[in-house]
């Protein structure tokens, strides 16, 4: 039994045509959940008796379960119970120009990049799209604000689990229902080739992400397992034609290591190496964990590294830091259930 969060409008509409219902009735079902946010069926007023059993014989109406809140200055980081007694993560950020989410695609990851703590729980399961969406609607009610901009680059590789993340996008993209603007939504991934060939054919503006975090292969085998599959080149080949078809900016990821990658050799061979490509290179201070060895770059080498790609004409930013003191910076989330509470 599919859960009512986990349609489209346009599954919705093919739903109520072949039960000889009336298609708008799509249109009054998406106005009660996204707009009036209203999941009793009862309290849909405008919908037969016939309609509303017919929806409760076919759909499951679970919601996730916040079991953990923790905050630090600008961020806050939710823990969810799913229905399986599975646990995900999503980090909430304060902007000048909005809120943004950082969702999770997958409990659990198989992508095991070294640094990550997020693949040290290896994958579980994908996530149905309407969990993804959930994490949206518990959180906006939590807040009691809305959400404007959405990044799906938490827990999971968002091209491992591709029907269900696209299907998320169109949700929440759907102006009937949460509306936000495909501009305002990333999907990042650590490079699957075939992912990015196949999102590059979907329509809209959605951006994307491609966590690079090295120069050369060489480095990039060690961190990164799957630059073993698609290596540096497959990638960039891959990535200059997606940029020639949708006319879109990349932004490449690029985690600071000390000693590993953020070197000023690194920062040279990488403004070499993305010459000419339409996009922009996010430096990302590391967030250290106990569990993992790498170190942080200081702060004097992050600002070489960034100077010497900005001289070779690279646009370059660095990343704010937000929430390493609750553990929900970059790289730093796990469905870690330990100590649960609702705070």
């Amino acid at each position: 039994m599919r859960n009512i969060y986990d349609l489209t409008l346009k599954e919705f509409e093919d739903y109520f045509i072949s039960n000889n219902d009336k298609k708008f009735r799509a249109t009054q079902i998406y106005d009660y959940l996204y707009k009036k946010r209203e999941t009793d069926i009862d309290k849909m007023s405008n919908i037969g008796k016939t309609t509303k059993e017919m929806l409760k014989k076919d759909f499951d109406f679970f919601k996730l379960k916040i079991v953990k809140k923790q905050e630090d200055k600008g961020v806050k980081k939710y823990l969810f119970e799913l229905k399986d007694k599975n646990y995900i993560e999503s980090v909430v950020m304060y902007h000048d120009y909005g809120i943004s989410i950082c969702v999770s695609s997958q409990i659990g990851c198989n992508m095991g990049c070294a640094f990550c703590e997020s693949g040290r729980l290896k994958k579980v399961r994908n996530l149905e799209s309407y969990e993804i969406v959930e994490q949206i609607l518990l959180v906006e009610e939590d807040i009691k604000t809305r959400i404007s901009h959405v990044v799906i680059m938490g827990i999971g590789e968002p091209f491992d689990n591709y029907d269900n993340v696209l299907r998320f996008i169109k949700i929440i993209n759907e102006g009937k229902g949460i509306d936000i603007g495909s501009r305002h939504i990333t999907i990042s991934t650590c490079g699957i080739v075939p992912g990015i060939e196949k999102f590059m054919n979907e329509e809209g503006q959605v951006n994307l992400a491609i966590s690079l975090h090295a120069p050369n292969d060489v480095i990039r085998d060690k961190i990164m397992m799957i630059n073993k599959a698609y290596n540096i080149k497959s990638l960039l080949d891959t990535v200059k034609k997606y940029i020639q078809k949708t006319n879109r900016r990349v932004t490449f990821e690029y985690i600071l290591l000390e000693n590993v990658n953020d070197s000023n050799e690194c920062a040279l061979e990488l403004s070499k190496l993305l010459h000419g490509i339409n996009c922009y290179v996010n430096l990302i201070p590391y967030n250290e964990t106990e569990n993992i060895g790498f170190k942080r770059t200081k702060n004097e080498q992050i600002l070489k590294f960034y100077d010497i790609l900005k001289k070779n004409k690279i646009n370059v930013t660095i990343r704010k830091e937000f929430g390493s003191k609750v553990d929900a910076a970059c790289g730093q989330l796990r469905a870690n259930n330990s100590n649960k509470e609702v705070k």
